[in-house]
């Protein structure tokens, strides 16, 4: 909120010629807000499924809020090679958009979120397909009520490297994601995460099988002083077709993993500055 300047009067002009300094008026607030953040996980699950082949990760971001609603980030984390080969292990996360507040209980968002796996490529694989990226690109918007919230995307570029390419029946741009998010604040500085999700991809392999699937969270976040915020949640995907995911074969060598989305508790500490 700005603060009003407060304006002062110099009386008694003739009185005994005693300085007095009057307070410099405070400078108005800025309408920009700068955070950032860093945080430790035991397992990098994106949208439900593992991004570190089921070990930890390291992430961080800085986020630009505008009074106005406007706003924009970048975010990073290590990735697995092994659902990403041949690139340096990392994800970036590029994203903006407008929030804005319809009253004190309604509001609604629109904007768009990038993912980049630098270096990352389906020819790099153990079996190399065509060249293909992972790189893609999704719009959104949502409303939200209260601790309430819904949001949908939608893929203008194909989803992470689904493409005729790399072995599927069509390419995959089209595929949204549908999610409803809860987050209550049931005691000073505690919060339940509820979160239901689906994914619709917009292809099949060449064999039929779906890649669609619905992603779950419950979980729990305490707030700690000087910025400090721990969490504790599990996570689970279901499958539309189980044998597009278990096993899942690594790219870039003769691993597998029996499940990338099985049932885990994850924990999350970090700060926000």
């Amino acid at each position: 909120m700005r603060k009003s300047l407060l304006a002062f009067a110099v009386a008694g002009a003739f009185a005994l010629p005693t300085l007095v300094m009057a307070d410099e008026p405070a400078a108005p607030a800025s309408p920009w807000t700068v955070t950032t953040n860093v945080y430790g996980v035991s397992d990098y699950y994106f949208r439900g499924i593992t991004q570190t082949w089921h070990k930890p990760a390291i992430q961080g971001g800085v986020d630009v809020a505008h009074s106005s609603g406007w706003y924009a980030g970048l975010w990073g984390s290590n990735v697995s090679n092994n659902q990403y080969p041949g690139g340096s292990g990392l994800e970036f996360d590029y994203y903006g958009g407008y929030n804005g507040k319809i009253n004190d209980d309604w509001g609604w968002t629109a904007g768009g979120h990038g993912y980049y796996y630098p270096g990352a490529d389906f020819n790099k694989a153990a079996v190399p397909f065509a060249s293909e990226k992972f790189n893609s690109f999704e719009a959104n918007i949502g409303a939200s009520y209260k601790f309430m919230s819904v949001k949908y995307s939608y893929f203008l570029t194909d989803w992470f490297g689904l493409t005729k390419n790399t072995g599927f029946t069509d390419d995959s741009k089209g595929t949204s994601y549908l999610e409803f998010n809860l987050a209550y604040e049931f005691m000073p500085t505690y919060t339940v995460n509820f979160h239901a999700a689906h994914t619709d991809v917009n292809t099949k392999t060449l064999g039929g099988l779906d890649p669609s699937y619905s992603d779950y969270l419950v979980g729990v976040t305490k707030a700690f002083n000087a910025g400090w915020v721990g969490s504790l949640a599990y996570v689970k995907a279901n499958y539309k077709d189980s044998s597009f995911y278990k096993p899942t074969f690594s790219f870039a060598n003769r691993d597998t993993l029996s499940d990338p989305g099985s049932s885990r508790v994850i924990l999350s500490v970090g700060r926000v500055f």
